[in-house]
């Protein structure tokens, strides 16, 4: 299989998606979200598979939406995007396989709800983890209104989406928004051993403990939540205001 925005591989039971814009920092456009949607749903299909990976190219995992598109897009264009990102966003909520997100840099925005909708995230020390939305006059996506607290708890992930403030992969492991934290160096290794511990289990069985523990936590009503996260970020990116941050955002980046 042939993609445009990321690099698919498959190897002893264990599927690695990385998200290949280098350049950019893996931001995500529309393409990015298409290829990953297909590689998911091979991965899914393919019996031989029993966990995913998911990383990025170069110095991040993804620095999110790619603000550059997004200055141009009209809101109709911009809700295509978003209900693209969300498709994306409940296919690797609901996959029925282990996932793991390898968190080796940058994991901003729309990058780190990715990270959020994982089972399990293991990050380098070294990585920057954030969601800046509220600087951009932006919201959230992805799910991560409920992901964030289910992980971290109500109080912490309002300061963190109030203050938009980042953190490190020591800071996310604190507070257990990470399950490990390794330098940068160790990541791969880290991630090859967790996914080969997986690999080495029962596919059924690890497909109905994965089924049960999503039936666990409610998860009937995240369609409405996803769909209001769509009129909540639309709702934000039509101000004036919008344009306004994204030129001071890029202006900070150059300082």
């Amino acid at each position: 299989m042939n993609f445009e925005c990321i690099i698919y591989e498959k190897d002893q039971g264990i599927a690695t998606i990385k998200l290949n814009r280098p350049k950019v920092l893996n931001a995500m456009n529309k393409q990015l979200w298409l290829d990953f949607q297909a590689a998911l749903e091979d991965a899914g299909k393919d019996s031989g598979i029993k966990v995913l990976v998911v990383t990025g190219e170069g110095r991040a995992f993804s620095t999110g939406a790619d603000l550059k598109e997004s200055k141009t897009r009209t809101l109709e264009a911009y809700r295509e995007y978003l209900e693209e990102l969300q498709e994306a966003s409940r296919k690797i909520i609901r996959f029925e396989k282990p996932t793991i997100a390898a968190v080796n840099g940058y994991a901003i925005g729309s990058g780190y709800e990715l990270a959020l909708a994982c089972d399990i995230r293991i990050a380098a020390e070294e990585a920057r983890i954030g969601s800046p939305e509220a600087k951009v006059t932006s919201s959230v996506t992805g799910g991560a209104f409920r992901l964030v607290q289910d992980l971290i708890g109500p109080g912490k992930a309002k300061e963190l989406l109030f203050t938009g403030e980042y953190i490190d992969g020591k800071e996310a492991l604190q507070i257990g928004l990470v399950n490990k934290a390794v330098p940068l160096a160790q990541l791969n290794t880290e991630v090859r051993n967790m996914a080969e511990k997986i690999a080495a289990n029962s596919a059924i069985s690890l497909k109905l403990i994965k089924k049960g523990l999503q039936m666990a936590r409610g998860e009937v009503s995240l369609d409405a939540l996803m769909d209001f996260e769509i009129e909540a970020c639309l709702a934000c990116v039509s101000t004036k205001e919008r344009q306004e941050s994204l030129k001071e955002f890029e202006e900070r980046k150059k300082e």
